[in-house]
């Protein structure tokens, strides 16, 4: 009888390729994946804890899990990712239902604790960090998983910035960045499988190599990505400003293929709220920057993240963040109120705003980031844009969508051979978070 497993996945990319490979691990001992929870023999949801909600929201879904454990004794339920190396054992203790939990650093060990679970019913838990060299021989090459025009490529993993609201290093671990060598194999492998875009990822791709003499900077791994044949398209994903180097934003310039969208997180627009969050820059040094990203090229669109209601921000630090959005004109931002999470130096702090004034501040900066939005992308209706297509349309049938060089999906009629090319689409609507089109 053929083992299905469903699995939800919380967070960010770096989530999306640990899925992936749970996915490609679970196939190993015989498990079919299921989008039908109530028809599972295992359930495994791969958690973020970055925000407080995203913590509370996985709770919720475990809490939803009782009955089908109730009625089918034998079902497996599972914990990985980051509320997962949050948690530990605890989480063991809270959810007398849960049978295994698996850290960031454990994804590996998932067959083996899967086979334990249903061999001998025992409850088990994997959380210990490893050291680099491990995590090196451990490294996925991922070019094996074949499937889809564009694909996430890590680069490297965990972070040593230690900003001051940040649980990353606590759950993710200490900073290592791939060999290059490898990383141009992988890429190369999904090439030569039909891979048209390619994004590297990581908790801060900016630092990437620069905790090895002998490895190359992040700058010269986008050169050499660059000339991989076949990749037409090439983006990176997570930017910290203060390692944005003067070489980096050159190759903005220098690329052809480097699309035009970089998300580079703010956090807020006060320097003083910037210092106690340990950014390491301060307004100033994102506005410079900024400047010259749109020097070098022009037509670039920008996201952000921010964080509302810091600890100790005042009306002030508020003005300064709601000024910024303005001055920058995000083409999106994502908005978050502070929760403290356990562990970081932030947590130590006083919450000292109330949630009535993070909610009346929130919603200012919402306001004008959602007419600032709205001009950015209306803008586009009319013109005939580029799209990478990848695939088919949600909203209805025969429909396809592909992406701008923006990473603005785009709905359209269109025939399956399209799929993995790049086609002229007039813009005829933009909407909240898409935009209509039609093929010319």
């Amino acid at each position: 009888m053929n083992k299905t497993f469903f699995l939800e996945t919380f967070g960010c990319q770096m989530n999306v390729v640990d899925s992936e490979r749970i996915c490609h691990l679970l196939a190993e001992i015989g498990y079919y994946r299921t989008e039908h929870v109530d028809n599972a023999n295992l359930i495994l949801l791969n958690t973020c804890s970055v925000r407080d909600k995203a913590e509370r929201k996985v709770y919720g879904h475990l809490g939803s899990f009782k009955p089908l454990k109730s009625a089918n004794p034998e079902l497996i339920i599972g914990v990985g990712g980051c509320v997962a190396q949050q948690e530990g054992e605890q989480l063991l203790t809270n959810i007398p239902f849960l049978d295994l939990v698996f850290g960031t650093h454990n994804i590996h060990k998932l067959p083996a604790m899967v086979t334990a679970v249903e061999q001998d019913r025992v409850r088990c838990h994997e959380t210990d960090f490893l050291d680099r060299e491990t995590r090196l021989q451990l490294w996925p090459n991922r070019a094996d998983i074949s499937g889809g025009v564009t694909r996430f490529v890590t680069i490297m993993q965990g972070c040593d910035n230690f900003c001051s609201f940040c649980i990353v290093p606590h759950v993710r671990g200490r900073e290592i960045s791939r060999p290059s060598t490898e990383i141009i194999r992988e890429i190369e492998g999904l090439a030569a499988q039909g891979v048209k875009e390619v994004t590297l990822i990581g908790q801060n791709v900016n630092s990437y190599g620069g905790k090895d003499e002998t490895e190359i900077s992040f700058a010269e791994l986008l050169r050499k990505v660059a000339l991989v044949e076949g990749i037409e398209r090439l983006r990176f994903t997570t930017s910290h400003p203060k390692d944005l180097s003067d070489d980096l934003i050159a190759t903005f310039s220098e690329i052809d293929t480097l699309c035009n969208h970089l998300h580079l997180p703010v956090q807020c627009g006060s320097s003083p709220i910037l210092k106690r969050m340990n950014r390491g820059y301060t307004r100033e040094d994102y506005l410079k920057k900024v400047a010259k990203l749109r020097q070098a090229r022009p037509d670039i669109r920008l996201t952000s993240d921010i964080i509302v209601g810091f600890p100790g921000e005042t009306k002030e630090d508020a003005a300064a963040t709601l000024s910024l959005i303005e001055q920058v004109r995000y083409a999106d931002l994502y908005l978050f109120q502070y929760s403290p999470r356990p562990g970081t130096a932030a947590a130590a702090l006083v919450d000292d705003i109330s949630k009535a004034v993070k909610q009346e501040r929130f919603d200012r900066m919402l306001a004008m980031q959602r007419t600032i939005s709205q001009e950015v992308w209306n803008a586009d209706v009319g013109t005939t844009l580029p799209v990478l297509v990848e695939g088919h349309g949600r909203q209805k049938s025969g429909q396809l969508f592909g992406r701008t060089t923006w990473n603005r999906i785009v709905n359209f009629t269109g025939d399956d051979p399209l799929i993995g090319s790049v086609q002229p689409v007039r813009i005829i609507k933009s909407l909240k978070n898409s935009q209509l089109g039609e093929l010319l």
